[in-house]
């Protein structure tokens, strides 16, 4: 899931960081899924490549507007979409991945289960890209321009274009009877895809789906006190160093010259303007990391080493006992920036958007309400969300304000429990304990048929990587348990296609 206000963010900002530093420069950044997947290291001046993938590149033309019948709810956009068939024959299963936030060739680049399992199914795999990201914008560069055009950026419009394209590339196929499988991760959407559109998808793997995260279904400090529990359970000196930190920085603006010698302990390739440019660097640095704290190397938002949360807080607790408090975090938070050792300067403002993540702001401050606030347990500053003083900023930004209970409204989760084990079923909320995000998602089965998989050593939808020959056991046990679910699903399927002839 994102960001707002001073949004800085990426992803949910990015994944991305999906910044949103609401109303004031004083007030916490607030991460939220579409996580922010920004990249604020200065490559070489230029923005990341595209990752290589095996996956064909098409566009379908999809409608602007699937709920009204005006005239120009008729007007065509070019919605990008990734198929690999190299095991696929006809009438085998298709998996779906249900785009998010961002370029859909970088999660494709990083969702190597659905390689790995496609030989097994011979199934046919197809990433949708989600629209108003990417490629697939709606009204090219002007999209964001303005609240009108935004407009028809939201997860109904998604969902429908995910079934029209869906239906459409079946029957394009001549194999109309293919099972669909959607797959995501974050705010992928597949479980509300499956509950809304179960006549398209016979089930859905939903990994790392914070479904629960809005309204007060869950604690608002849930996300920030696992981040925080993160570092803790990795070194309880390593969670006090960063906790004292954020004081040390407050200091600075106290000290003639601090900013510019703020600028230089970290490497700031120009000087920064505000201590909240620092503060929000550290931010990005201590979620992602304890987001993608995988068992092995990654590559997802950042370079990263296997278990990066052991390593900061290495980093922290063998730094020399007279160095300040920010000095060791700043050590610690360049292993997220600066893994490669190829960077010679930070750029700690005005970040590119590597990955096509700006329309999370909007989602966030329309329909994507997830309030969130620090508790004085964290190792972050303690922090109130005030709904009033995000509803203002987004008026200010936008000239709309949220609609904090659409979500709940449109798609359940109050007493989801009671609700769902008497309406839904083929569902799999697969979680990691070590992802913030976890706390507000599904942990326990619901049915028979709607289950959760929970892994203690989890992060963020670490099941959708590719496997690697260091995965530890609980790896891929996991992905063993939601094989053989996807499997029975899928062959329940074809049994009943069967016995209807």
């Amino acid at each position: 899931m994102a960001s707002f206000s001073s949004s800085s963010i990426v992803l949910l900002l990015l994944l991305l960081l999906l910044f949103f530093t609401i109303a004031t420069e004083a007030l916490p950044t607030t991460y939220f899924p579409g996580i922010n997947y920004q990249s604020a290291l200065r490559k070489n001046g230029s923005i990341n490549p595209k990752p290589e993938i095996p996956y064909e590149t098409h566009y379908f033309p999809q409608n602007l507007d699937h709920f009204t019948f005006l005239p120009q709810s008729y007007r065509i956009f070019n919605q990008k979409y990734l198929i690999n068939r190299d095991f696929w024959q006809k009438g085998a299963p298709i998996f779906v991945y249900t785009g998010n936030e961002g370029d859909i060739d970088w999660f494709a680049a990083n969702t190597g289960f659905l390689l790995d399992v496609a030989p097994r199914f011979r199934a046919l795999l197809v990433f949708i890209e989600h629209r108003y990201y990417g490629e697939s914008k709606p009204f090219g560069k002007d999209s964001y321009k303005s609240a009108k055009k935004l407009g028809y950026l939201n997860s109904q419009q998604a969902l429908a274009d995910f079934a029209l394209l869906i239906r459409s590339l079946k029957h394009n196929l001549s194999s109309d009877s293919s099972p669909v499988v959607v797959f995501g991760g974050s705010y992928g959407g597949t479980a509300w895809f499956r509950l809304k559109y179960p006549h398209i998808a016979i089930g859905a793997l939903a990994s790392s789906a914070p479904i629960l995260q809005f309204d007060d279904i869950t604690p608002w400090s849930s996300f920030y006190d696992a981040v925080s529990q993160d570092f803790k359970d990795a070194s309880l000196n390593c969670y006090e160093v960063i906790k004292g930190s954020w004081a040390e920085l407050e200091d600075i603006p106290r000290y003639k010259q601090g900013l510019a010698e703020l600028s230089r302990n970290f490497r700031a390739c120009k000087e920064v303007r505000s201590i909240y440019s620092a503060r929000d660097w550290l931010w990005e640095a201590f979620v992602y990391v304890a987001m993608t704290n995988y068992p092995t190397e990654s590559n997802f938002i950042k370079p990263l080493p296997a278990h990066p949360v052991k390593q900061m807080c290495k980093i922290i607790d063998e730094s020399s006992p007279e160095a300040t408090k920010l000095s060791r975090v700043f050590e610690a938070a360049s292993l997220y920036y600066n893994y490669s050792s190829s960077e010679k300067c930070f750029e700690l403002e005005n970040e590119n958007d590597d990955h096509g993540l700006h329309g999370w702001n909007w989602q966030a401050c329309t329909e994507m309400v997830m309030p969130m606030s620090i508790s004085n347990e964290s190792m972050f500053p303690p922090y109130q969300f005030s709904y009033k003083d995000f509803s203002d900023d987004c008026l200010k930004n936008y000239g709309v304000r949220p609609r904090p209970h659409w979500i709940t409204t449109e798609f359940g989760g109050t007493n989801i429990e009671q609700v769902l084990k008497r309406f839904g079923s083929n569902i799999i909320f697969s979680n990691g304990l070590q992802d913030p995000w976890s706390r507000g998602s599904v942990l326990k089965n619901i049915s028979t048929s709607i289950v959760s998989l929970v892994a203690e050593k989890g992060a963020h939808h670490t099941d959708l990587r590719r496997a690697t020959r260091k995965d530890p056991d609980w790896l891929i046990e996991q992905r063993k348990e939601e094989i053989e679910i996807i499997q029975k699903w899928i062959s329940d399927y074809y049994i009943d296609i069967k016995t209807s002839y």
